[in-house]
Parts: structure tokens; C-alpha cells; sequence
């Protein structure tokens, strides 16, 4: 195996970084900036409702064209001066309709770079040795960075730049694909001419995993739909809710700080099956913590619902689909998380109308389903992982 080069890891880690700075700046404030545009809020989210189903049908799609022409990095510098552009539209005139198309426009084209990126960085993995969660864990820091910056610009005399850096993350996340080498796809049968082995995505056993894998993010849709909501109505300041934030992806940064180490140790399953207990755990007493240290000691969980559960799910698909297609598996994965998340925010809206700790139970619940189902598909998992490696030896 070849020495893991570090000019490689950390122009894979500026990708994430990058590509990770603009999305931070664009999930929390592009509302604010669509405002600022006398877009209505019932407007705002008929086009942030029409860009989130596109997106989640483009991440697969456009992911797959990536693999079918081999050209990842090209596709991502393609995608992302394709977003630069579509953020450029709002100089443009022309209102709602304009501003509407700018913003599906970016969300369309910026679905598979995440994908594409986490594909590019576990072969780098594969291939060198170099740890993915080290790469990845700079991404955790590109958003909260931009969350920061964001803030300190939401003003409507200063959007402009929130739209202007936006554009440049979207262009540096292409320039930073393009410097890094073609990363080489070593399947088996290469080396004997033969046929490379196919992906399982003609496999029944794949899709309930796969619906599994999404589950364990999507039971963060209370928390991101209303999470901010509910911190306020309990009267915690606002500057003590962002800081409530910033704890669990400082959490999840940690985690992926000595998750190389863990991987040695435990196998993806592991991984998983920790999110979902954590999860029961962080969800059943969220309507309990009255007081910030108890909210922020739940906010350390943050690492393993999220971070552990990420870990988790790129590992396995790494290892049971072939580097050819990994653009495509990890797009299905943000696809199950996608649809998994948008039905749970529409539930969660619901019952948060009718009592505002509801929707937080309901997510404790569908982790325990995710654990159970996790725990029960755990041998069948690791069937599947063996079976992959022993076909890669």
C-alpha cells in the first residue's frame, strides 16, 4: 500500500472544508437572504420545498453519470462552477421567479458534490491508508465557520456577501477537486483483464439496508426543524443556542478526531448500533434537560448520533459497493436520508403544533427502531462486507 501523501489528505480535506463553508452558508441564511428580496415566507418555501425534492432525486442521478464516465473530479469542478453560476442569477431582475431559479438551480447541482467528494476520499483511504474521519472532520469545521460568518452578515446591507461567498466556496470546492490527482479504482480482476464486480444495487438485501442507513440521520428532523424553536420557547438566549450548536459539531469533530483509531477496533455495524442507543437516549430526554449544562451534556451526543452513525454508513458502503460506483452508493445513502428527513419534518411539524415535546419522543422512538433494525441486520451486513472483501482478495 502505497505512504499516505499529505499534500493529498489535506487538499481532500480543503474539498470537504470548502464545499462545507458554502452549504453552511446557504442551509441557514439563504432564507434570510430570500427575504431580504420581499420573497414571502410562503414563497420561500414552496422553492426550498421544490429544490429539496430535486435535490434528493439529482444526488443519485447526477452521481451516477459521475461513475459511469469516471471523471469525479471533472464532475465536481463542473457542478460546482454550475453552482457558482446559479448563485450569480440573483443579480439579475426578475423577483421571485429568478431568485427561485437561482436557488433550485444551486441545490440540484451541488447534490452529488458531497457524494462525489466522500467517493473520491475513501478511495484515498482504500488506497493510501490515510484516515477518511481526519479529512472529513473538516468539513464539521468549514460549517461551523461559515455558521460564524453567516451570522456576523445577516443583515440586509451585508447579504450580498453572504451570496458572494457562497459563490466563491462553490468555485473553490471545483479548483480544489481539479489539483488533486486521478485516484486510482483498484477492483478486482484488473490486474487479470477480467471483469470488475457489480454493484448490489440489483440486490434485495440492499435497499432495507440502505432505508436503515438514512433512518439513523433522519431522526435528527425534530431537532433541526425545531430544535432552535424549542430552546427559545424554554427562554434560553439566543447566543446560548448557538453556543448549544457549535457543542455538538465541536462533539462530532472530536469524534472523527480519533475515529481512525476506533475503526481498528470496532466494524462499521458497532458504529452504528452506539448512534442508535445514543440516539434513544439524547431524544428521550430532550423535553428533561431545563437547564443549559444538561443541554449541552445532550449535545455531546451529537458525536455519536450523527458522527457515528456517518462513520458507519460510508464504511459499509464502501466496502460492499466497488470503488466504480461508490459516487452512486453514497448518493443513494444521501437519497434514503433525504426522503427519510422530509417525512419526518412534515410528522414533527404536526406534533409540534399539538405539544412541542411530541416530536422529540417520536424520534426516540424511531431510534429504537433503528437499533433493533440495525442489530438484527448486523450478521447479514457483515456477510455482505466479507463476502466483498474476499472478492477484492
Amino acid at each position: 500500500m502505497p505512504r499516505p501523501s499529505p499534500s493529498l489528505s489535506q487538499r481532500v480535506a480543503g474539498l470537504f472544508a470548502c464545499h462545507f463553508f458554502g452549504f453552511g452558508l446557504f442551509l441557514p441564511f439563504i432564507p434570510v437572504v430570500l427575504e431580504f428580496q420581499g420573497i414571502s415566507p410562503a414563497e420561500i418555501g414552496f422553492v426550498l420545498g421544490v429544490g429539496t425534492i430535486l435535490r434528493i432525486a439529482a444526488s443519485p442521478l447526477l452521481a451516477n453519470l459521475s461513475d459511469r464516465t469516471g471523471q469525479r473530479r471533472l464532475s465536481i469542478l463542473i457542478y460546482s462552477l454550475i453552482g457558482a453560476a446559479s448563485v450569480a442569477l440573483f443579480a439579475l431582475p426578475g423577483g421571485l421567479l429568478v431568485a427561485g431559479a437561482a436557488v433550485i438551480s444551486y441545490m440540484v447541482f451541488k447534490a452529488p458534490v458531497l457524494p462525489l467528494s466522500d467517493a473520491y476520499a475513501l478511495d484515498v483511504a482504500r488506497n493510501t491508508g490515510t484516515d477518511y474521519a481526519r479529512m472529513r472532520l473538516w468539513g464539521s469545521a468549514g460549517f461551523v465557520a461559515a455558521n460564524l460568518a453567516g451570522g456576523a452578515l445577516a443583515a440586509q446591507a451585508t447579504s450580498w456577501i453572504i451570496l458572494a461567498l457562497i459563490a466563491l466556496a462553490s468555485l473553490a470546492t471545483g479548483f480544489v477537486a481539479m489539483s488533486m490527482p486521478p485516484q486510482r479504482r483498484e477492483e478486482p480482476g484488473d490486474e487479470q483483464g477480467g471483469e470488475t464486480p457489480t454493484a448490489p444495487f440489483k440486490s434485495v438485501w440492499f435497499w432495507p439496508v440502505l432505508a436503515v442507513l438514512g433512518l439513523f440521520q433522519a431522526s435528527h428532523a425534530a431537532f433541526y426543524g425545531f430544535g432552535t424553536l424549542y430552546w427559545q420557547a424554554k427562554g434560553v438566549p439566543d447566543f446560548a443556542i448557538g453556543s448549544l450548536w457549535a457543542v455538538g459539531v465541536v462533539a462530532e469533530i472530536a469524534l472523527f478526531t480519533i475515529a481512525g483509531k476506533l475503526a481498528h477496533r470496532f466494524d462499521p455495524p458497532v458504529f452504528l448500533l452506539v448512534a442508535g442507543i445514543a440516539a434513544v437516549f439524547r431524544w428521550s430526554l430532550f423535553p428533561f434537560a431545563d437547564t443549559l449544562a444538561a443541554m449541552a451534556a445532550l449535545q455531546l451526543l451529537h458525536a455519536f448520533t450523527f458522527g457515528a452513525a456517518h462513520l458507519g454508513a460510508v464504511a459499509i458502503l464502501a466496502r460492499v459497493i466497488p470503488s466504480k460506483w461508490a459516487g452512486t452508493g453514497q448518493g443513494l445513502l444521501g437519497t434514503s436520508i433525504g426522503i427519510q428527513m422530509a417525512v419526518g419534518l412534515s410528522v414533527c411539524g404536526a406534533l409540534y403544533d399539538v405539544d412541542p415535546d411530541m416530536p422529540f419522543y417520536l424520534m426516540a422512538g424511531v431510534s429504537v427502531f433503528g437499533a433493533m433494525a440495525m442489530l438484527a441486520l448486523t450478521p447479514l451486513v457483515r456477510r455482505c462486507m466479507d463476502t466483498a472483501l474476499q472478492a477484492a482478495g
